[in-house]
Parts: C-alpha cells; sequence; structure tokens
C-alpha cells in the first residue's frame, strides 16, 4: 500500500509540474503574441508619428533653422511668425469657407442619398448593385474627371464651387453607400418585421426603426466623407478658380520656382489638416462603435 501511495503522490506530483510548465508556456506565447504586435504597430505607425512631428518642427522654426544642417527639431526660438502669416493672409479664411462648403454640401448630399441606398441595397439584396458601388469605390477619380470638366465647361461652370461640389459626389456617395450596406446587412431585421405587422409603411419603417439602429454606421460615414472630401487634391486644382479653390490647392500653390518658405509652407500644411484630425480624435470613439456594433447585433 506504501508502495502505491508512494507512486499516487509521485504522479500527481509529475501532473502538476507539467501543468505549470504548460501554463507558462502559454503566458510566454501571450506575451510574446503581445510584444509582436505592438513592434508591428510601432513599425506601421512610427513613419506617420515622425513625419508630423518634423511638420510641426518646420512650422515653428526660422528659415535660417530649416536649412541648418544637422537638423534642428528643437529651435532655440520659436516662429509663431509663420501661423499669424498665414491666417492673416489675404485669401486663407476665404479658401478656409470655400472647402467647407465644398465638403459640407458633398457630404450631407452623399448622406441623404446614400443612407437610403444602402439601406435599400442591403434588404434587398442586390449583390450586383454592390459590386457596381464597389467598382464606382475604387475607381480612380482621374477617370471622371476629364469627362466632367468637358462638361462643366460647355455648361460654363468652371472656376465655381458647383462642379468641385458635383465632383466631389463621386468620391462621398460611393463611400457612404458602401458602408452603409455592410452596416444594414448586419442590423437585426426583427424590429422592422414587427412594425410592419403594427401597419408601419416602408418609409415609416426606415425612418423610425432603421435609422436610429444605424446612427453609429452613419457617423462613421459621415467621417470618412468629410476626411475624403476635405483632402482632396486633384479635382481642385483642375476645377476651381482663382477665388474658388480650395485649402489643398493653396497649400500646393505656396511652392514656388523662386522662393520655398518651408516654415509658412508646414504650418499652413498644419492647419489645412487640424480640422479633419480633430474631427477624427473627438468622434473616435462614434468610429469604433460603428465599424463594430452591426457585427455584434447581428451575432
Amino acid at each position: 500500500m506504501s508502495l502505491i501511495g508512494h507512486s499516487n503522490t509521485a504522479g500527481r506530483r509529475g501532473s502538476h509540474r507539467r501543468a505549470q510548465q504548460g501554463g507558462f508556456r502559454v503566458t510566454l506565447r501571450k506575451v510574446a503574441g503581445k510584444i509582436g504586435l505592438a513592434f508591428a504597430v510601432f513599425l506601421i505607425v512610427s513613419p506617420a508619428i515622425l513625419f508630423f512631428i518634423w511638420m510641426i518642427s518646420l512650422s515653428i522654426k526660422y528659415e535660417i533653422d530649416n536649412a541648418s544642417y544637422p537638423p534642428i527639431l528643437i529651435p532655440d526660438r520659436f516662429a509663431w511668425e509663420n501661423y499669424k502669416a498665414v491666417l492673416t493672409s489675404n485669401r486663407f479664411i476665404q479658401y478656409f469657407f470655400n472647402t467647407l462648403i465644398v465638403t459640407g454640401s458633398a457630404t450631407l448630399f452623399a448622406l441623404v442619398v446614400g443612407v437610403p441606398a444602402g439601406y435599400g441595397i442591403a434588404r434587398m439584396r442586390a449583390h450586383k448593385a454592390a459590386i457596381v458601388i464597389l467598382i464606382a469605390r475604387i475607381t480612380p477619380g482621374l477617370s471622371y474627371l476629364i469627362p466632367l470638366f468637358l462638361a462643366f465647361q460647355w455648361l460654363g461652370l468652371l472656376g465655381t464651387l458647383a462642379p468641385q461640389i458635383i465632383i466631389h459626389l463621386v468620391v462621398t456617395v460611393p463611400i457612404v453607400i458602401w458602408i452603409m450596406i455592410g452596416f444594414f446587412e448586419t442590423t437585426p431585421i426583427e424590429l422592422e418585421e414587427a412594425a410592419r405587422l403594427d401597419g408601419a409603411g416602408a418609409w415609416q419603417v426606415f425612418r423610425h426603426v432603421a435609422l436610429p439602429i444605424a446612427r453609429p454606421g452613419i457617423a462613421v460615414a459621415f467621417i470618412l466623407a468629410v476626411i475624403f472630401s476635405w483632402n482632396n487634391f486633384v479635382f481642385g486644382i483642375v476645377l476651381a478658380g482663382r477665388e474658388t479653390r480650395t485649402l489643398p490647392v493653396a497649400v500646393y500653390n505656396m511652392i514656388s520656382f523662386d522662393q520655398l518658405s518651408w516654415g509658412p509652407l508646414a504650418a499652413a500644411a498644419l492647419l489645412v489638416t487640424a480640422p479633419v484630425l480633430l474631427l477624427t480624435i473627438f468622434a473616435q470613439r462614434q468610429i469604433v462603435a460603428g465599424l463594430t456594433a452591426g457585427a455584434v447585433k447581428g451575432g
């Protein structure tokens, strides 16, 4: 009996030791996975952070510091005059309002058209229509620019804000529709069926049932449409006149062959980026909720 008890005790000790080793391996694997993920994120994000920090450094330095070698990251004197020169320029405020009008109009119209379209395509399971939207989304904007440029020239609209608003819809509408298709496909349909049983029509179901559920998805579509429209450069440089330029085009026009002032140029670029950057930072919770809510509700 003593031999049997001794063997049982040794077996329990051996199994306990193996369990500890197994747990240690699992913990080590998790730690290694987290370290690898953190390193991968650092490799992906670090260039963007480095460029952004360097832009800030350029914007607060005088030209003599920007041209110095070795480069200076933090200067002894801050050149806030660079921001003042950009903000007090004659046309910067005008270009800002031009960008605001173009982006706001294109985004608003895209939401008005895209949200119902995405709902209809998702509920009708019109996969061919979804493929057409995807093709429109991935097609380069230059493919639409030439025929629309000729049409706007024939209509006499070149140099106004109208052609820019219209052509920005090429960017914003497919984004909104594609996001809303994916969102509505993963939202529960039981509430809509219950509303129909209570006598609600199609428009009432969409307005009172589907739209409140789709608010996170609409927020994501709105933010992405604003970002893509605000940062668009190609359409503005071709279709805009001297009085109707947008901010990306205005920053580009600060580059001249005679003289290139890095300080004001970097300050202007940061001021153009600031509204979209702040919108993304303050709405990051809505973005995450919008990207995940549909999958959670549909599960």
